[in-house]
């Protein structure tokens, strides 16, 4: 008997289980057609999600970036801190992001 991950949601099962206890996902009638299918719909979900983050940490740098220069934010302020702080995050969150995107794009080749 082999621990083996199951294809939805990742978790250490037994290879002779016939249905995953944490995601209820039927094993019996799994074949590699299947189980391809299912690891190409787990990258699109991850990937999508890792964009989303990139997207709001492109959001929060632009954001923080405009209103610094739109409001003519004087040093020292509330809206100072607040506006660099949104600059700051955004901008190691986009970094992030993008790290993590190239990663799993090369572990998927």
């Amino acid at each position: 008997m082999a621990v083996i991950n199951c294809p939805q949601c990742n978790k250490k099962i037994s290879d002779k289980a016939k249905v995953c206890p944490h995601c209820a996902l039927e094993l019996e009638d799994f074949d590699q057609e299947k189980f391809a299918t299912m690891q190409k719909i787990n990258f699109i979900k991850k990937s999508q999600r890792i964009t989303t983050y990139s997207f709001i940490a492109m959001l929060l740098f632009c954001g923080g970036f405009l209103y610094y220069y739109s409001q003519n934010v004087q040093l020292g302020t509330t809206e100072f801190y607040i506006s660099v702080g949104a600059v700051i995050i955004g901008f190691f969150m986009y970094i992030a992001t993008r790290i993590q995107l190239i990663l799993l794009k090369r572990r998927r080749k």
